[in-house]
């Protein structure tokens, strides 16, 4: 639940923020008539998501004994390649994404465009729930659905909550703090999708196991238990992993991280607008 609840906040606050960015922009630019398209594309986006969603649930339903386990396996593996992509594509483009939406707006607002806000908003929302929903619906597979979707529900909430004091300058945020703090808890959590997407194959017998059981936390931590369910929900915890779940976790949290760092570095600098013009290159530079 806790993992659920913090990938809702996360995706819906994201969702928030790009919302506000885009009103704030046609408010400044008198063009409130944009409004109710703007509403009609968030809607539709969430209600495209929801379906999506639901498709995937009950393609996993459809599946029995090895078939399920090894589109439960899969499904987990890919929702880890999509939530350390959306990480790194965030760390990457973070900075230049307002300027961004913000310059799309503007020549939207200018031109008038009912169905060129409708599509801006709704490949921003749908992209953000595409992505939740490929979270959650792994996630029922390792632990009880009930919770995943509580969890969710309570995260998109108070996400709402949050975007709505954010737009109407209640409150600061520090957009960059919060998903720099939060992107590193996603890689560690797509981590143990990773490793639990290979527990499924190795289950369905696609890929050997090597060592059945590196060590066995259990007697300690118990994965049954609330603790250890609670740690396999956020990050796949296994109280007695093969060897190849346990290389697994490792090589992928390894290798996101040092990503990461890179794209960090590779920021795309903001526009030369948004900077001091002392800083803004000349014709003769």
């Amino acid at each position: 639940m806790t993992a659920a609840l913090m990938l809702g906040f996360r995706e819906a606050l994201e969702a928030a923020i790009i919302i506000s960015i885009i009103a704030g922009a046609l408010k400044r630019a008198e063009m409130k008539k944009l409004f109710h398209p703007m509403w009609i594309a968030v809607v539709a986006a969430v209600v495209a998501s929801g379906i999506a969603g639901a498709l995937l649930s009950m393609a996993g339903i459809a599946f029995e004994g090895r078939g399920e386990e090894i589109f439960e396996g899969c499904l987990m593996l890919f929702a880890a390649g999509v939530i350390s992509w959306t990480v790194l594509w965030i760390t990457r483009n973070g900075r230049q994404l307002e300027q961004r939406l913000k310059s799309e707006t503007r020549a939207i607002a200018v031109a008038g465009s009912w169905i060129g806000i409708f599509g801006l908003v709704f490949v921003s929302v749908f992209r953000e729930g595409i992505e939740l929903a490929l979270f959650l619906t792994a996630a029922q597979a390792s632990t009880e659905a009930e919770g995943v979707i509580g969890g969710a529900v309570l995260g998109i909430i108070g996400a709402i909550a949050v975007g709505l004091l954010l737009y109407s300058g209640t409150i600061r945020l520090r957009v960059q703090t919060f998903f720099r703090v939060t992107s590193l808890l996603l890689i560690v959590i797509a981590a143990g999708l990773f490793a639990h997407g290979i527990h499924e194959l190795q289950e369905a017998e696609i890929v050997p196991i090597l060592v059945e059981h590196v060590w066995n936390l259990n007697p300690i931590l118990d994965e049954t238990s609330f603790a250890g369910q609670m740690l396999k929900a956020m990050f796949g915890y296994n109280g007695n992993p093969s060897l190849l779940e346990t290389i697994g976790f490792v090589l992928f949290l390894g290798t996101a991280s040092l990503l990461r760092l890179s794209s960090k570095r590779k920021q795309t600098s903001p526009p030369c607008e948004s900077r001091s013009p002392a800083k803004c290159p000349t014709a003769a530079d």
